[in-house]
């Protein structure tokens, strides 16, 4: 058998292959690949998200709230303090990635903030059918809801707020309040939260934590509520929800699915008391 005249046939089929083949996004395998931050960074980017949303709800809002007219004084404070604490989540994220990328062109923050569809740990595929594995994890997310909770102070409850006299006669024809309620839901879970906490910090907390980089994203995602901290121990569970599936299948647009079943939920009945 002449094994030397089909060795360059067959490199030349794999060069034509390796040709063909589309070059790999950074970070395709390996998180470690894009910057990783130090724990003192880590904790720094935490802490420029959860302080000024704690200010927000605990010194700014019920400032606010004595300055207002009418009924619902607390609520009405508390949903636009919310709104500018998760606005300012995206502009911090938005500034990271300029300063970390040195651009904000959609391939590079697309990567960078793995922004992509959820890749089968098993076959690579990125994808097709792992999209399936939404439905077990947003089941158990609504699930949640189930689980015993610490019951919140009275006025900071927004679906207790909601379901209540007051929230109706609030929200009954007032397109403006809608509409601040819609940039809570978007910037909470699309633009906001999600995008800070499974975008742009875990896949930079491989370095710091290792392979429970999730485990310490899930736990750093729950103390973050400082805003609500009656719902620290339910957000632990999201660990498991949204911070695992988010590692597993290199993707936030998995995590940020899942959550986003709360927000559609929440406009939906916001928009029906709007009605």
């Amino acid at each position: 058998m002449d094994t030397t005249s089909r060795a360059p046939a067959e490199a030349a089929a794999t060069t034509s292959v390796d040709r063909l083949a589309p070059p790999p996004d950074p970070g395709e395998t390996d998180p470690s690949v894009l910057p990783q931050y130090s724990l003192r960074r880590i904790l720094a980017t935490w802490a420029a998200a959860a302080l000024p949303m704690a200010f927000l709800a605990w010194v700014a809002a019920p400032w606010l709230a004595g300055r207002l007219d009418g009924e619902a004084a607390l609520p009405r404070a508390l949903l636009v303090c919310m709104a500018v604490g998760l606005v300012w989540q995206f502009m911090l994220v938005v500034w990271l990635i300029f300063w970390e990328q040195r651009s904000l062109r959609w391939s590079r923050v697309r990567a960078a903030l793995w922004l992509r569809a959820p890749r089968s740990p098993r076959t690579g595929r990125r994808g097709g059918w792992v999209w399936l594995l939404l439905i077990p994890f947003a089941i158990a997310f609504a699930g949640k809801e189930l689980l015993p909770a610490v019951p919140a102070p009275g006025g900071r409850d927004m679906g207790e707020f909601l379901s209540s006299t007051a929230g109706e006669e609030l929200f009954a024809g007032a397109w403006g309040w809608f509409a601040v309620v819609t940039v809570i839901a978007v910037f909470n879970t699309v633009l906001g939260e999600e995008l800070l906490f499974r975008g742009l910090l875990l896949p930079r907390m491989n370095g710091a934590f290792g392979r429970r980089d999730w485990v310490a994203n899930g736990v750093l995602f729950a103390t973050y509520h400082l805003h609500v901290p009656w719902a620290i121990s339910s957000a632990l569970f999201d660990t498991f929800i949204m911070a695992y599936p988010a590692k597993r299948y290199l993707s936030a647009l998995f995590s940020i699915a899942v959550h986003s079943t709360q927000s559609v939920f929440i406009l939906l009945a916001t928009l029906a008391l709007t009605l």
